[in-house]
């Protein structure tokens, strides 16, 4: 369990190196750089303040050679392209990790509002940065795709959205961005994620369209905890959250289904792992992550040297680790997403 211990230490403390591929801003839940450990990608904090650096790609602390080799992810050669009109491709989906093409196909969100607003969240930031387009066309996701499986050698697609106004709350241009890549490129596996639809109908059409994987991120089961910091989704009822996840289950399949689980939002440790294993018993993963403040945010009460202690995380991490192992369940078993990329979490390194 050792390299869980350093794995957590690396997710809360950081690393100083100056990333060619790094992620900031956008829907969170972290900024962070990119590298494999050992072949493995991982996504961690950049911090000046860290112990931790890269010499020779072996990975040292404090000047400690720590037996581990690591290197930055290099920067994907789709980014030196552009659309017909003029739009970078790095506009439109980014590299995550080595091998995960991502992208946020609607940079609003109508929660966005200061008294809605998630607060680990800057989805429209990066979108008044100009980093970013508002809305994704879907013939733009699919030349991007194409090109990044082509040039970069890509090998899954994760697709979110920010919640639209309607209905379905963004989950059916997911559906027409899903059909467009799947078309140039149809062996690229995709996850979606979105909130609930409010017709679960909607989940099978989501699937029609050839999306491999769903995330439906609740971020926290502690009601208290989600008033206070996503007030907007917690409108959305955990009881919505469970029927979207069981549907989910049935037309994804076991494991094919995920959410996300923040460390950090001052959840009760034990009810965060008894939660996570009820979901892993209707068959969705826990993807278990630690919190850290992202700017542009309205964590602006939390230092940004503020992380869940170590030892939590770790014991968190290992917990639900074990009970993925049990259910016989693995984010690398997942067709595409987050789980599947494992750099954001530990769980990889403690059997899930």
């Amino acid at each position: 369990m050792t390299e869980v211990s350093t794995r957590v230490d690396l997710a809360l403390r950081g690393i100083r190196f100056d990333a060619p591929v790094h992620r900031s801003g956008g829907a969170g839940p972290s900024d962070d750089g990119h590298v494999l450990i050992g072949g493995t990608g991982a996504a961690l904090p950049l911090r000046a303040d860290s112990p931790y650096e890269i010499n020779g790609n072996r990975l040292l602390r404090d000047g400690t050679d720590l037996g581990l080799t690591i290197e930055p992810v290099r920067r994907p050669k789709f980014y030196d392209l552009r659309t017909d009109d003029g739009v970078a491709y790095e506009q439109i989906a980014k590299l995550h990790g080595a091998k995960v093409l991502a992208t946020t196909v609607v940079q609003t969100c109508i929660r966005y509002g200061e008294d809605q607003r998630c607060r680990f969240c800057a989805i429209e930031a990066s979108l008044r940065a100009g980093t970013t387009v508002a809305v994704k066309r879907p013939d733009q996701l699919a030349e991007v795709a194409a090109a990044a499986v082509r040039l970069d050698g890509v090998e899954h697609m994760v697709m979110t959205t920010g919640t639209s106004a309607a209905k379905d709350r963004g989950a059916k241009h997911l559906a027409r961005c899903v059909r467009a890549v799947k078309a140039a490129v149809p062996d690229l596996p995709v996850q979606v994620q979105c909130e609930p639809p409010g017709d679960l109908a909607t989940l099978t059409e989501l699937r029609e369209a050839g999306a491999d994987s769903i995330g439906i991120h609740v971020e926290s089961l502690d009601e208290r905890v989600r008033a206070r910091w996503m007030p907007g989704k917690a409108t959305v009822a955990l009881t919505e959250y469970r029927a979207a996840w069981a549907e989910a289950v049935r037309v994804f399949g076991r494991n094919q289904v995920s959410t996300y689980l923040l460390v950090g939002l001052g959840e009760d440790p034990d009810e965060l792992v008894a939660g996570a294993t009820d979901l892993i018993a209707m068959g969705v993963y826990p993807f278990v992550v630690p919190f850290r403040p992202l700017a542009g945010t309205l964590a602006v009460d939390v230092d940004s040297s503020v992380a869940p202690p170590a030892d939590v995380l770790a014991d968190i991490t290992r917990r639900v680790g074990a009970e993925l192992t049990r259910a016989g369940m693995r984010g690398a078993d997942q067709r595409a997403g987050c789980a599947a990329c494992g750099a954001c979490s530990v769980l990889s390194k403690a059997g899930g």
